[in-house]
Formats: C-alpha cells, structure tokens, sequence
C-alpha cells in the first residue's frame, strides 16, 4: 500500500496495479500442495503440448495422403491425431481436476487464515472495521486470489506453454512467414494500452456499487422493524432499485470496455492470417510450398492467438487478486493489540479483588482522555454498580478489567497481579460478561448455555437454567433444551435471550461478573425474573453492574458514579443520596420527588 494511498481507496479499489511482494506471498499458499502441483504440470504438458503436433500432422495427412491419394497414410496420421487427442485429453482432465484440488485448498487455507488472525485481533479493530468490511475479505477477496491462484496461473502456464510452443514451430516452419503473421502486434499494444485506463476505471466504479448495495442491504435488513413500523418498504424498494440499476450500469459499461480487448486480438490475428494466405498463397503457386505446409501453418498461427487472447483476459483478474491481497494481507499484517509477554504465568485461581491504579485511558491517541485518572480497590466477593450518562466511561472500565483493551497509563490489577503479566485467556476463563442485548448464537438452547463451558453435561445445563428461573419457559417448548433459537436468537423474546446469557454466564462459574446494562432492554416482568437470576449469579463473585435503571443497583455494596471520565462519588445507595450530590441528581431523574417539611426526600415514586 503506497503512503499516497488512503485506507478509503484501498477499499473500494477493484484493481491495483501488479505487486512483486504481494504476489510472492500469494504463491506462499500453493507450497502445502507441491504433489497436486506437479500433476498439475504433468497435465499442462500432455495438455498444452501434445497438440502441438496436430497442425504438423493434418499438413502432412494433406501433402502425403489427400494428394498422393495415399489411403494407408491417411489412415496412419489419423491413428496418430487420434492418440494425441487422448493423450490431450488425459492431460485436461488431469489439469482441471488438480486445480480444482488446489484452488479449493488454498481457498481454505486461506479463509482459516483469515478467520483465525481476526479471532485473534483486538476490539479496536473492530471498532475500526464494519462487519460488512470483514466479511467482505473473508467471501469476496479470499475468492478472488483463489481464483488467481486457480484458474489464472494454471491458464498462464498453459498457454505460456502453448504460446513459446507454437512460436517455436512457426520460426521452424518458416521464420518469413512468421514475421509477416506478426506485423500487426504493435497494432494490438496500441489498442490495449488506450483500453486500459478505461477498463480500470470501470471495474472501480463497478467496486464502488457493489459497496454500496452491500451497505444498503445490511442497514434494511438490521433495521427491517423500523422500515415496517413506518411502512417505508416501498422508499426502501426505490432505493435498492436505484443502486441495483447504477450497479448494472457500472458493470456494463466495464464488460464492455473488458470485452472491446478480445475482439481487438481477434480483428489483429485476422489481419495477420490475411498475409500470411496472401503470401503463402504466392508460394505456393511458385512452388516453394505445399499446400498442406500452408494449411499447418496457418492453423498455427491462429493458435499462437488464441493463447494470446486467453492471457490478456488475466489481466484485469491478477489487478483484481492484487486489490483483494493487499486488503487481506492488510488485515493478516494487523497484529493483536492485547497479546501475553513472553513469559508471562497463568493466571492463578482468582480471589477477586479488582484494583485500578491510577488508570488513564483513551481509544485514539488523537482523542479526548476517556478516563482520567480512576483510582479505586473492590474487595473480593463485592458487588459495585457503576452510573453515570452515556460515554461517561463506564464500560471503559469493565473493557480494562476485561483486558479488551490495555490502560495508556496506570494499571489494572486483580489479585495484585497487573493483568498485562499474565496469559490474557487465564484470566478471561475466570470472568464472564453479560451484555445488554444477550447475544445468542444460532443453535439450540443448550447449546448457548453449554458456550460458557463446553463440556458441559445436560444436568449441569438445566441445574444452572433452574437456577436463574430459565427451566420454566424451556420446558414450555416441545423441544425444550433443543430448541432452535434461530439467528442471534431471534426465535425467543429479548428477556428469554438475556436469561440464557445468564446462564451462560453461571455455567462458566467465574470470580468476576461483569453485567453490562443486563436488564435495560426488557419488560418489568421480566427485569424482576432477571433479579432473581442476578442475586443467584452474584453470589460469593466480585461483580460490577452498569445500569442506567438506579432501581436496580440500589442493593449493590458500593456505588460507583462516573463522570467525563472521573470518580465523583462513591459509597452505598443511602450514603450517595444522603450526600445530595450527582447520584441524588441522576436518581431525582427517574423518580419523582415530594419532600417533606424538614427539606429531606421524604418518598420516591417511580414515574
């Protein structure tokens, strides 16, 4: 990627120019299939050179055997052309099914690659790379290099091959007549050179559609009950129609600058063929040569560009496959921000204390301070709820003590041990998250309670289901555990999704609990079956809720109340109100206040 070149135009680019480097490290690939390759080699040769022969051969079938009226010869050449076409054949067979081993392999390898590194990767990346993004390298790139590696090397070789073959035999044939045959070639170059800019700018606009119907299409399908709710799936139709039709016509107009090349080699061979009759012809009427020298001949020569015609099209594929390596191995060259020191030790069976030493943390070195200078100690076993308004850093914190992301300055400590000198999934085997939304992955129920601890066996899973009042509705169902719950869990309601995060959460059996707005998106009904599930789930673990719902923490041992970035108070839910500080402010919010006489809060009503 050149220092010209923003992150934006490497996205959206659909050709970049070709890349020693790049290309080298693409080949990498075909190293782990060195026996498939030779086969394939073996069937490129029986393939690409066996016909060689043909042309010589129905030259000499013409001269020795239509001419002569010679029938045993005839019928000797033919046994001969016969055999080579087996021979030829074999050769194919060979050819395409070896590449279609390889090409699949690399395919593979590719895509674990990828899959694997990204896993691997840490959530600033995320945070930097939609998902589209991502998937988009992983289906799309990933093909397009396959394909390269597949289809476009085995055709160069091939008809590399066929090419310095057939020109090989020509020059032996007749070197006059070859270059009579070539003299329109820099006819060819001029044309390709005056379709080539035209050609890249077509395919980037072609990019650059795709794009955008990719963007279109996840936004409508994320936002499908909203579309509804304001019967707006007509506005939408017209908008996808409008990308659909510019995208066709991006992509016409690129087939027809792609294909203005074949017909130019076609209309160059033409011309080249004339003067070859021309003056084979003449020659022939002198004498000098047969017919059938001139026949073979000709027939040569329109092999010689019919490789040529087949090797141009990869042009356009290898500056496609240069566009999609760059993008992969951008995202493969990307290392894990979090990562263990060499010597870093397991992390040991946790206690649970949390400490945060002087903490000051931003996402982006060109940003804001998020937190500024958060110091605080949570004993083991305690339960401390974090407020404040959205983007005060609350969840900054819990990503610190998740290690998702690494302080700039001070530490984070549980147990005394800075989290950056133990193994990142030591520690993480001993914590588990509960998030707002309760992913759910797509499988049964048992299977995404079972995701917090894999071996899990059934009574393990319905003994934590029963815990968190889960076991009632499972039972409901006439699959019960084996319920689908469909993609991201849309076969079972918001509460019921977050009560099987629950569980998750309690199979993993962690010391430290990180509940992440768990109950803000669910009914009163529910939020006091959650309760429930939360006071079973905190027990004897070190936890820290964020809850914009104050009713919901005001049990929590301490309370912690986070303000751009900063500690502002501290204590218990009666301390924090009895200060008529920030909490007293965030709690009059949602409560509505009647004092009494002596200026005290005398009751809170929820509005």
């Amino acid at each position: 990627m050149s220092e010209n070149t923003t992150y934006e135009e490497l996205e959206e680019a659909e050709q970049r120019p070709f890349n020693k480097t790049l290309f080298i490290r693409m080949l990498a690939y075909l190293g782990r299939y060195r026996r498939e390759m030779a086969l394939v080699g073996l069937g490129i040769l029986l393939a690409a050179g066996v016909p060689l022969f043909e042309p010589y051969i129905l030259g000499q079938v013409v001269d020795k055997g239509i001419v002569a009226k010679d029938v045993s010869a005839i019928k000797r050449l033919a046994l001969i052309l016969m055999s080579l076409h087996l021979l030829g054949w074999v050769g194919g067979r060979t050819r395409v099914w070896m590449s279609a081993v390889i090409g699949q392999g690399v395919l593979f390898d590719l895509r674990d690659d990828l899959f694997s590194h990204i896993q691997r990767l840490s959530l600033r990346f995320y945070d930097k790379h939609p998902v589209g993004r991502i998937m988009s390298r992983i289906t799309s790139d990933v093909e397009s290099i396959a394909r390269l590696l597949n289809t476009g090397l085995v055709t160069f070789v091939g008809e590399g091959i066929n090419l310095i073959g057939v020109l090989a035999v020509m020059l032996w044939l007749s070197w006059r007549l070859t270059a009579m045959a070539f003299v329109t070639i820099p006819l060819l170059l001029i044309i390709i050179v005056k379709l080539r800019t035209t050609i890249e700018t077509s395919w980037r606009n072609v990019r650059k559609s795709i794009s955008n119907i990719n963007t279109n299409v996840n936004e409508s399908v994320n936002g499908i009950q909203i579309t509804q709710s304001f019967v707006r799936e007509n506005r939408n139709k017209q908008t996808f129609g409008g990308l659909t039709q510019d995208s066709n016509n991006s992509w016409m107009t690129a087939i027809r600058a792609d294909e203005a090349i074949w017909p130019s080699v076609d209309f160059v061979g033409v011309l080249g063929t004339g003067l070859v009759i021309i003056v084979g012809s003449s020659m022939v009427f002198n004498e000098t040569l047969t017919v059938g020298f001139v026949i073979a001949f000709i027939n040569y020569l329109w092999r010689f560009w019919a490789p040529l015609s087949a090797m141009s099209k990869l042009y356009g594929m290898t500056l496609s496959a240069m566009a999609s390596a760059e993008r992969i191995f951008l995202f493969l060259d990307t290392a894990p921000e979090i990562t263990d020191k060499p010597d870093a030790p397991e992390m040991p069976a946790i206690e649970g204390e949390v400490r945060f030493d002087h903490v000051n943390f931003k996402y982006d070195p060109d940003q804001d301070w998020i937190l500024n200078d958060i110091n605080f100690t949570v004993r083991s076993g305690e339960t401390v709820a974090l407020v404040g308004h959205t983007g005060s850093g609350k969840t900054s914190i819990v990503s610190l003590l998740s290690r998702f992301y690494d302080p700039i300055e001070g530490a984070v400590k549980v147990d005394g041990r800075d989290l950056r000198d133990v193994r990142v999934a030591s520690l993480r085997r001993q914590m588990a998250i509960v998030l707002q939304d309760g992913f759910a992955f797509s499988g049964t129920i048992a299977d995404n309670i079972r995701y917090g601890k894999l071996d899990a066996t059934e009574e393990e899973v319905e003994a934590v289901a029963k815990a968190i009042h889960l076991d009632s509705f499972v039972q409901s169902l006439e699959d019960g555990y084996s319920h689908d719950v469909g993609e991201r869990g849309n076969r079972v309601s918001v509460g019921q999704r977050q009560l099987i995060a629950f569980a998750r959460a309690l199979i993993a059996d962690p010391r430290i609990l990180i509940l992440d707005e768990a109950t803000s998106s669910v009914d009163t009904e529910t939020e006091r079956i959650i309760q429930k599930a939360t006071e079973t789930l905190l027990e004897g673990r070190t936890a820290f809720i964020i809850a914009h719902r104050l009713s919901t923490i005001r049990h929590a041992d301490r309370i912690m109340v986070i303000d751009k970035g900063r500690i502002v108070e501290w204590g218990t839910h009666e301390e924090l109100l009895a200060q008529h500080g920030r909490y007293f402010d965030l709690y009059l919010t949602q409560f509505a206040e009647r004092p009494s006489s002596n200026g005290k809060v005398k009751e809170l009503v929820a509005v």
